[in-house]
């Protein structure tokens, strides 16, 4: 910043930005799956939908925003809009509402869908628009449904939306319901996490269809038939905000006392905890782990059939399975 960026309109800094993400998400090897969501990521303008956003620091948040009448400023909102990053973007009495999701962890999530032209698409939590953005503009305005339950959310997502030149449908409604008015759908996205699978997914998805959505730490993706879901989780962790109107999965994280400090500090052993939550206290999830040799993400897995929701690890009506709480 400074005399070399001096009088630069914020659009010719948000193309430069997003071009330096672009290769960025592309070096992490999200495209990897579907290298048909570069061009969407290289196209989709961000920052018109992070108008502000709040970034950690040592005096607590900075808010940064498109509006400042510093132009140093406005540059810091404009780039810091294409960092590889989450962004907080809606906060209540020092609680995370609302954010826009780590864009290479959007694109690996979007690969992983396996669109087709043509398919329609619902997306749970519609949060900035601009996930729905980058959904419409693969497949058309008319293939894809966003829906939150937060009219505010679904308000400032349409506004976005609009001011980028995209016109998906945006419903305000409880994510776990659906949308049943638009269905059927091809695919299923989900950009917060759950405390079960919603059983009107099943009902609202066409046999064949995949279910992709945060659980747990991690992202599972789920093949539907016959009104059931089974299917495996990606390998990358990941941490969304927890669906409104289904309940919040516990966030403190269990009493690990007496544990080995390597399993304390590992990712994977808290992934273990967070899914077998109310079926394993610390101590046997421990000594699974240790003996099945730490288990990576991939390993493990989600059935839904016959009313029951379970989790596995390596197959589903082996040794290792637990059961979910109920949906509705």
């Amino acid at each position: 910043m400074g005399a070399d960026t001096a009088g630069r309109e914020p659009a010719d800094i948000a193309a430069e930005a997003r071009a330096e993400l672009v290769r960025a998400i592309e070096a992490s090897g999200a495209f990897a799956a579907d290298p048909a969501w570069k061009a969407a990521f290289a196209a989709v303008p961000r920052h018109l939908f992070v108008p502000y956003y709040y970034v950690a620091g040592t005096a607590g948040y900075e808010r940064r925003w498109g509006e400042h009448p510093d132009p140093d400023a406005r540059e810091r909102w404009v780039r810091g809009a294409y960092d590889d990053t989450p962004l907080a973007t809606r906060m209540r009495d020092g609680e995370l509402l609302s954010s826009s999701s780590q864009p290479s962890l959007m694109a690996m999530m979007l690969a992983e869908l396996e669109v087709e032209e043509g398919d329609r698409i619902l997306e749970i939590g519609a949060g900035t628009g601009y996930n729905a953005a980058l959904l419409a503009y693969r497949l058309g305005d008319a293939h894809v449904t966003t829906v939150d339950l937060d009219p505010e959310i679904t308000e400032s997502a349409r506004r976005h939306l609009d001011a980028a030149g995209f016109h998906p449908a945006v419903v305000t409604g409880d994510g776990a319901r659906g949308v049943p008015e638009h269905a059927p759908y091809d695919r299923i996205i989900a950009t917060c996490t759950l405390p079960s699978i919603p059983h009107a997914w099943l009902g609202q998805c066409r046999p064949g269809g995949r279910i992709l959505t945060p659980f747990a730490t991690g992202v599972v993706v789920l093949t539907v038939r016959d009104g059931q879901a089974e299917g495996r989780f990606l390998a990358t962790p990941a941490y969304f905000v927890p669906l409104r109107g289904e309940g919040r999965p516990g966030r403190e994280p269990p009493h690990l006392a007496g544990l080995p400090r390597r399993a304390r500090e590992s990712d994977l052993f808290r992934f273990l905890l967070a899914l077998t939550r109310g079926s394993l206290d610390p101590e046997e999830a421990h000594a699974l782990w240790e003996r099945e040799g730490m288990p990576s993400r991939e390993r493990y897995g989600l059935t839904v059939a016959g009313g029951r929701e379970w989790a596995w690890l390596d197959d589903p009506e082996g040794p290792y399975v637990w059961p979910l709480p109920e949906s509705g």
